[in-house]
Parts: structure tokens; sequence; C-alpha cells
């Protein structure tokens, strides 16, 4: 029986978000069980817990491996479940609802957690019950133990020429070789950091053999070390960006998907270089300007 069942998916089109967050979440908790799907370039492999393989996403599945848990609370991290969804999970079992959400949705929770460094609790109002308990912003940031090592290690010791560059664990929009066309310009060594999630990942093996100043990080334990080294990132305004804002990296955010709304316009309005869409001309002044100052 497991007491707390956590409903998230990854996969070559939605990314390894929600899993990763997730399993840092699932530290506060004793007897977890994730629920998902077996979905082309997942990361369930990655899951250090015990794994139910979901053979549809019906909600009536969900609800029946809550009854045969007898789960306490039920952690949702899903854009396709919703309000309707949740009420109706919530008045078949009475379990405890935990919704996270970073694009101010309805929701029908006990709980509510907004973890992103832009999360504004005043926007959920009328969103949830009046019961709902809200844990919003960087308070709640959900950050693996490494972060805080390297937080606590600090910045003095970046290598001014090295660059990372995130587009996300499966880089939906296919952006890391041409961002990386662009950093060709520059005299920098460039960390990738994608996982086994990314379609184009042989590709980009390839290409990164043709460029010796590329290193490929797959899969990388060391994530937080690799931005903590570097003189600056390039990401998606996503869970990526609340770890390196955390560390103090700067940074350029070029946004690929809607969900990245509300932490694009946090980093404009702090001052960072962002893009709607991969602008190379501008990325390339961006690129200068950050590489004057780390030079300094």
């Amino acid at each position: 029986m497991a007491r707390v069942i956590i409903r998230a998916d990854s996969s070559n089109s939605m990314g390894t978000g929600h899993i990763m967050r997730c399993l840092v979440l699932a530290e506060q908790f004793y007897d977890v069980l994730f629920a998902v799907r077996d979905l082309d370039g997942s990361i369930n492999g990655r899951i250090n817990y015990p794994v139910h393989l979901l053979k549809s996403g019906n909600i009536d599945e969900l609800i029946e491996l809550v009854r045969e848990h007898k789960a306490e609370t039920l952690i949702i991290d899903h854009y396709g479940i919703g309000y309707d969804d949740e009420k109706r999970i919530k008045e078949l079992t009475g379990v405890r609802l935990f919704c996270l959400d970073d694009t101010y949705e309805k929701h029908f929770c006990d709980v509510l957690l907004n973890h992103n460094v832009s999360a504004d609790a005043g926007r959920y109002r009328g969103l949830v019950p009046s019961y709902c308990e809200l844990r919003c912003g960087s308070e709640y940031t959900l950050l693996r133990d490494e972060f805080r090592i390297q937080k606590e290690i600090g910045r003095k010791q970046y290598d001014r020429n090295r660059v990372f560059v995130a587009m996300g664990g499966a880089d939906t929009a296919g952006l890391n070789e041409k961002i990386c066309d662009v950093l060709s310009g520059f005299p920098l060594n460039i960390s990738v950091i994608t996982t086994t999630a990314n379609a184009r990942l042989e590709s980009l093996k390839k290409y990164a053999e043709d460029h010796e100043n590329i290193e490929l990080c797959v899969n990388a334990e060391n994530v937080a070390k690799i931005m903590n080294r570097s003189c600056f990132g390039i990401i998606t305004p996503s869970v990526t960006a609340n770890e390196a804002y955390y560390l103090g990296v700067p940074l350029i955010a070029v946004k690929t998907a809607d969900n990245q709304n509300d932490i694009y316009e946090f980093l404009k309005k702090q001052g960072f270089c962002v893009m709607d869409e991969l602008d190379t001309e501008k990325l390339k002044n961006c690129v200068k300007d950050i590489t004057d100052g780390c030079g300094k």
C-alpha cells in the first residue's frame, strides 16, 4: 500500500520537468508510488521509487489505483488533469489532493503548489476552494540537494569561458544545435544539458563529436555544478530558470512553450535577456554583452 501517489508523465513531446520536480517533492513524503504512463522518451527509469504503469490516461484507472492503495494523498502534476477530474477524484475517494500548477488554472484541491520564483498567490483567488492551502513562490521552489550545496560554494570559481545550454530535457523545440551554431562565433566551451528523452539525441551526439568545445551532458547527475561553474546559461524560462536563478547565474532565456509565459515575464522584469522565440542576431548581441561582463 502507498500512502502517497504521484501522478506525472514524461516523454519526447512533453519533456521531463514534471517527473524531475516530483522526484524532489517526493522526498517530503513516505511510502510514495509514482503512477505514470509508458510514453516514448519517458524517463521512468530514473524514478527511484516504486512505479505503477498506467494502461491509459483515463481518470477512472487513477481512481481505482487510489482506492486499491487506500492512499492518503494524491499529488497531480499533469496538464491533462483539470478541475472536473480533480473534483470527481475527491468526491469518489476522499483523498487529499495536492496539485502542482504554473499556469494559473482552476483546481479542486486541498493544497496547490506553484514553486516558480515568479509565482503570485493572489492570482489564484477564485481558482481554488477557499480552504485550499497555497504554496507559491521561491520559498517553495523544489531544489535538489546538489543546488543547495553549490549555493554554499558560491560563484567565485566559475569559468569565464564556459556556458551551459539547457533547452529542456527533451528539447521539444529542437534548439540546441542552432544555439551552439551561434555560440561557435565566440571563444567558449559549451556544456549542453539534455536527457535520453531528447528525440534528437543521436544527431546532437554527432554534432558534439564534430565540435571539440562542446561537452554533451546526458542525464547528468551534477547539473548544479555544471551551472555554477559556467559564466552564464542559455535556457528556457522553465524549471531550469528556478534553479539557475537560485544559484545567481546570468541567464539568456528563450521561450519555447506558452506555459513558460509567467517566468518569461518575471525574467524580463528582472532585466535578463529574453526572447519570445530564438532570434540568432539578438542572441549574438546578448552573448557578447554577457561575455564582456564575465571577462571583467
